[in-house]
C-alpha cells in the first residue's frame, strides 16, 4: 500500500461527495478526506469519523464488492480481531461506473517493526487469525479464480511470469536454487478440503493498536481453496525468531510450506524485491 493523491483513478473527494449525496443522503455533508495510506486496487476515503467508502479502480476489482459485503459479515464473529464491517453498497453514477462500499472505520496504525514491540507475540496473532479463518465454514465460499488473482488457486497459473523474471534476475540472484524453490511449490499440490484464505495477509493490510494486532483489512482476494497464499507474510515480514514462532503457531505441512515460498517468490521475482528472494532462498536451503 502506498499514498496515491487525490484524483486517482478519476477518483477524487469531490466524486465521492456526488455520489454519497445522491445515494445516501443521510451522510450528505460529513467531510470527506482520502486516506493516508491507500491501496492501488480501490479508492478509500474517510467519510465523517465513523465511516468510509472505497471504490474500485478498475473493472478487475469490482467483484470483491459483492463478495466482501455478502461474506465480511458471516466470517467476522469467527475470527479473533476485527475486520471490515460492510455498512451500505453503492451504485454506479455520478459518472462512476462501478458498485462501491461503505464501510466503518477501523482505528488504529499500519503495522510496521516499528509500531510492534514484540514480533513472536504478533507472529503468533497473526497464525491465530489465519487458523481461525481455515476453521470457518467452507460451504458455499467463493472459490479460487479470477476474482482472488489466483490466490489459493495452483501457484502454477503464475509459472510463466516465474520463470521469466527469474530469468531476467539470474546475474543477480541463485536462479538455479531459486528454481528449485519455484519447481518443488509446483510439485506439492494442495489435496485437501478448500478451506477459507485472505489472499494478501501483507503489512498494508494489518492493523496495530498498542503495539498488537487489531484488524486485518483488505479482503478483496479472500476465498475458498488452498490457504498457502497465506503463509507468505512469513518471508515479507518476520525474518529470524518471529519467522519460527510463527512458523510453530501456524502449524501447516511441509507441502503448503513448500507452495507458500512459491507465492513469495513469485511476487518478488516479479518485483525484484531482493529481500525477500533472499529469505525464501535461505529458508529452502535449511529444508533440504
Amino acid at each position: 500500500m502506498t499514498n496515491h493523491q487525490d484524483g486517482r483513478a478519476g477518483v477524487d473527494a469531490a466524486l465521492v461527495g456526488r455520489l454519497i449525496a445522491d445515494q445516501f443522503p443521510q451522510w450528505a455533508g460529513l467531510p470527506i478526506t482520502p486516506v493516508k495510506v491507500d491501496g492501488w486496487d480501490n479508492r478509500t476515503y474517510r467519510l465523517g469519523s465513523e465511516l468510509t467508502v472505497r471504490l474500485p479502480t478498475a473493472a478487475r476489482y469490482v467483484a470483491a464488492v459483492d463478495k466482501e459485503h455478502h461474506w465480511l459479515p458471516i466470517l467476522a464473529p469467527a475470527l479473533p480481531v476485527a475486520i471490515p464491517e460492510a455498512v451500505a453498497k453503492g451504485e454506479p453514477g455520478q459518472g462512476y461506473p462501478h458498485p462501491w462500499a461503505v464501510r466503518r472505520w477501523i482505528p488504529g496504525e499500519t503495522v510496521s517493526v516499528e509500531t510492534v514491540p514484540d514480533l513472536d507475540e504478533f507472529a503468533r496473532a497473526i497464525a491465530d487469525f489465519v487458523l481461525a479463518l481455515q476453521r470457518c465454514d467452507a460451504t458455499g465460499g467463493p472459490p479460487a479464480g479470477e476474482h482472488t488473482f489466483y490466490r489459493g488457486a495452483p501457484p502454477a497459473h503464475y509459472h510463466s511470469d516465474t520463470v521469466e523474471a527469474l530469468v531476467s534476475l539470474k546475474d543477480r540472484i541463485d536462479a538455479d536454487l531459486a528454481t528449485e524453490v519455484w519447481n518443488a511449490a509446483l510439485s506439492n499440490p494442495y489435496d485437501r478440503p478448500p478451506v477459507w484464505f485472505h489472499g494478501d495477509i501483507a503489512y498494508g493490510n494489518l492493523l496495530v493498536r498498542d503495539g498488537g494486532l487489531s484488524a486485518v483489512i483488505d479482503f478483496g482476494t479472500s476465498g475458498v481453496g488452498d490457504p498457502a497464499c497465506d503463509l507468505a507474510i512469513a518471508y515479507t515480514f518476520f525474518t529470524g525468531a518471529a519467522r519460527e514462532t510463527f512458523r510453530t503457531a501456524v502449524r501447516q505441512d511441509a507441502g503448503t510450506w513448500a507452495r507458500a515460498r512459491g507465492w513469495a517468490l513469485w511476487k518478488a521475482a516479479v518485483n525484484a524485491d531482493f529481500t525477500v528472494i533472499e529469505r525464501v532462498l535461505e529458508d529452502f536451503r535449511q529444508t533440504r
